[in-house]
């Protein structure tokens, strides 16, 4: 983007292609029926997890810079447990913020020193980059409950099928400006990782994970994206490793494993109200 593909014309291309594996999928595995009275919360889900988050994430990226986003986008995870606290019942314990702090001081070492700029220049693509941040901290949030009743893939599926309807408007128009006869190889190569791997495998694997754990858990493993990001660096010669990537790498480490492993004394606890997921319903 935006030599060959635009920005939205790319949305269009990575969510049609994975709803139609979601629903073949789910076609020939599951085959699961929803209720009617789902159908709202699943059209949210796709409004806040496709809609929102992918489109504004793109927009806001084509204004401000890749390491203002990468700044920005550390606040999903503390978003994800501050909305997961007052939407979802989830207990505050020490760990869970000392977890949330380690992980956020490990990502603003890392990405740091890479001459990030918040200016009058960027700050309408830095806003948008924090509603984006914002959408997908209450997609994880919301899409949770369905997962207590309802198979992931049947969730999943429904989600991009709400989310596709939107995006289609977005996109067409550059998806129709598309030379498809002189996309080179390499190119077909970049789409289809996008498309198969950051798209389906991604959401598939986050709400797969999602039925299992808390929101904040899955929203905290947004802070090893940095780590990785530098390990392949490094791997291909296009990066070093410092002592500054190393102590980022551990802090990253610590708080990710907090959030999801460490147990602790609960500094608050709402009521539990939700079902056990030994209870979840197939119709």
């Amino acid at each position: 983007m935006p030599q060959y593909i635009h920005p939205f014309g790319t949305i269009l291309i990575r969510v049609a292609i994975t709803t139609t594996l979601f629903f073949v999928l789910h076609r020939f595995w599951i085959n699961e029926k929803i209720e009617k009275k789902d159908l709202l919360l699943l059209a949210a889900c796709g409004l806040f997890g496709v809609v929102i988050n992918q489109e504004l994430f793109f927009l806001g990226l084509s204004i401000t810079t890749p390491i203002n986003a990468s700044l920005i986008m550390i606040m999903t995870p503390v978003l994800v447990f501050v909305i997961s606290f007052f939407l979802s019942h989830e207990s505050v314990t020490w760990q869970k913020i000392l977890g949330l702090v380690l992980g956020s001081a490990g990502a603003l070492l890392i990405l740091g020193g890479k001459g990030f700029s918040f200016n009058s220049g960027t700050v309408w693509g830095d806003f948008l980059i924090l509603v984006n941040a914002t959408s997908f901290a209450i997609y994880l949030v919301i899409v949770r409950p369905l997962m207590k009743k309802y198979h992931p893939l049947t969730v999943i599926k429904w989600v991009f099928f709400f989310g596709l309807i939107p995006v289609f408007f977005f996109g067409l128009g550059q998806f129709n400006q598309v030379d498809w006869t002189n996309l080179p190889p390499q190119i077909w190569a970049c789409l289809a990782f996008i498309v198969i791997c950051t798209t389906f495998f991604a959401y598939l694997l986050s709400i797969l994970a999602l039925r299992s754990v808390h929101s904040s858990v899955v929203g905290a493993y947004i802070y090893l994206q940095p780590v990785v990001a530098t390990i392949i660096s490094i791997s291909l010669g296009r990066d070093h490793i410092t002592l500054e990537k190393v102590v980022s790498a551990m802090l990253i480490f610590s708080g990710v494993y907090l959030v999801s492993f460490a147990g602790g004394t609960k500094m608050y606890a709402k009521p539990e109200t939700e079902p056990d997921s030994d209870d979840m319903v197939l119709e």
